[in-house]
């Protein structure tokens, strides 16, 4: 998603509340607090973050689905409508040169490490299997098995911020998405992913060497992730 020159987002009213019934965020606000909530794990020592790292994160190549390029303008738009939901506020800390921000998703709907972890990586990658968020949390919190991985789906189902999609035609696992822009954005944003997949069939064989594709993928990061765990013993 790219950030257009007028910088107008498909938000709903600031004030809308995220309550019983659901959340309601725009895609604009899903990329900031998943990143800023993702940049106080894996760079702690940096966080909270300044407005020039949360641009520089939310617009990163790789992590990302999809990429974006948004401005400091809405960022910083994007930040104010966060903090008048009571999911960001500002830290003036003393003898920094600039103010800094950090996420309250963990105190807002008291959530844990892995659960805030989880719902990260959906907001961050899109719809994926378990096995695809076990491998992109590991980061942000290692999960002993798929089932650990289960556990914190269905905790996050019970409070409305992640759900099980309908399973495909042809693929042998689920995949789970987030809530936080409400179950009609998530309709939308299924209904485009099988629009797009019609032109490989998930039962064909290109359906089957695209589902092999991602599950190397998958492998790849497991043992990116790894490796990088056992490079940062030696440092």
């Amino acid at each position: 998603m790219t950030d257009t020159s007028s910088e107008v987002s498909t938000a709903p009213a600031a004030d809308a509340p995220a309550s019983s019934t659901g959340f309601n965020l725009d895609d604009f606000e899903v990329r900031v607090l998943a990143v800023l909530i993702e940049k106080s794990f894996v760079t702690p020592d940096a966080y909270p973050l300044s407005v020039n790292a949360l641009l520089s994160g939310c617009n990163q190549l790789t992590g990302r689905e999809p990429v974006m390029n948004l401005s400091e303008a809405t960022i910083l738009a994007t930040l104010d409508r966060l903090a008048e939901r009571g999911l960001a506020t500002k830290r003036h800390q003393a003898g920094a040169r600039v103010a800094k921000w950090e996420h309250q998703i963990r105190l807002r709907h008291s959530l844990t490490p892995p659960m805030q972890a989880v719902l990260t990586i959906l907001m961050l990658r899109g719809p994926q299997t378990v096995g695809e968020i076990r491998a992109r949390c590991e980061r942000m919190h290692s999960f002993g098995s798929p089932a650990d991985v289960e556990a914190v789906l269905e905790r996050l189902d019970d409070k409305l911020m992640a759900c099980q999609l309908p399973k495909a035609p042809g693929t042998k696992e689920a995949r789970y998405a987030h809530l936080m822009s409400g179950e009609a954005a998530l309709a939308q944003h299924q209904h485009a992913f099988e629009t797009g997949e019609a032109s490989a069939p998930r039962g064909s064989r290109v359906g089957e060497l695209e589902e092999e594709v991602r599950r190397l993928r998958q492998q790849l990061e497991w043992l990116t992730n790894e490796f990088e765990a056992f490079r940062k013993q030696f440092q």
